[in-house]
């Protein structure tokens, strides 16, 4: 058959089969008495299965390299299925980072196109949201090396930050990006990490200053304590009496005795020491992006307000 014929029986232009015979992908069978290249049946075959691998993205030297059977259809589409994977999941990020910036804008009201602050923030936000699952877990190691490298022991904060890996979805919320980059934004702060080294100083000193670990004392801080906090209650007043004894009572059912002065006082230095704003926004957005359970109440304000009715309140007596 003439390349007309082929092309009509194929649907791939006369113009792409020149092309391919050119390149040796579909070559003539040999040449009509006027010139023109002529093919058989089997050319059918061999261009259909070049122009589906065309279309699916295949280049051109794999074509070849499959006609030639140097590659199988197995190892090539198993090749390309993975590559448009990683081109799905980038087009996902792409998406939320677009979708991210979109919902601040509107927050914000339109901004200028041609504000730099604005082009340098979509250009961090993109930055941030490509960073690969080795180079997200290579940030937090960096932190955690650099700020606790000269410790005498391995402190517990320290640990619990090395154990706490952070996993990006493949198709994360607009939650999600966002605490992924507040998350980026806060690691990279100084006072942040003079903050944690503070408290990973004091783990590293032993158990002394370490509040006594009590599931249900922390539910009873959260629940009474945090109540408290956020009603304006006076923690050195007599309405936190009762509030405190009731706290107490729930450590007490873990055997964490605060009936004495000087139990109360350890307590309540263990909580200055560890108990801070920027740390337990570190926590809630390392929980926000691995899915975790959000904690009930604000932690840092109910621990505080209950250490200073703790040591307003010295003893059960």
């Amino acid at each position: 058959m003439t390349i007309g014929e082929l092309a009509r029986r194929t649907g791939v232009s006369t113009r792409t089969l020149r092309f391919w015979s050119d390149e040796g992908l579909v070559a003539p069978v040999g040449r009509t008495r006027a010139g023109y290249r002529s093919s058989d049946e089997g050319a059918i075959a061999r261009t259909g299965l070049v122009r589906t691998l065309r279309e699916l993205g295949v280049d051109l030297p794999t074509v070849r390299r499959v006609l030639d059977r140097r590659a199988t259809l197995h190892e090539v589409a198993t090749t390309y299925a993975d590559v448009i994977d990683a081109q799905i999941r980038m087009l996902t990020v792409q998406r939320s980072v677009l979708r991210a910036v979109a919902a601040r804008d509107r927050q914000a009201g339109d901004t200028d196109p041609h504000d730099t602050t604005a082009i340098e923030e979509l250009t961090t936000v993109h930055r941030l949201a490509r960073l690969s699952a080795v180079e997200r877990e290579r940030l937090i190691h960096e932190l955690i090396d650099e700020t606790f490298a000269d410790l005498p022991n391995e402190s517990p904060v320290a640990a619990k930050m090395r154990a706490a890996l952070v996993e990006l979805p493949d198709e994360p919320s607009p939650a999600q990006l966002d605490a992924w980059i507040e998350l980026a934004e806060l690691i990279g702060d100084g006072a942040f990490r003079s903050r944690i080294r503070e408290m990973a100083v004091d783990g590293a000193r032993g158990t002394d200053r370490e509040a006594p670990s009590s599931p249900n004392g922390i539910a009873a801080v959260l629940e009474h304590a945090g109540a408290a906090a956020a009603a304006g209650v006076d923690p050195t007043g007599a309405a936190a009496a009762p509030i405190v004894e009731r706290i107490t009572a729930a450590y007490a059912q873990d055997g964490v005795d605060l009936t004495e002065r000087a139990a109360r006082a350890d307590m309540a230095s263990a909580i200055r020491a560890f108990a801070d704003e920027r740390v337990d926004r570190y926590w809630r957005l390392v929980g926000t992006l691995n899915g975790w359970e959000a904690p009930v109440g604000a932690a840092v304000p109910a621990h505080l307000w209950f250490a200073e009715a703790l040591e307003a309140t010295p003893d059960a007596g």
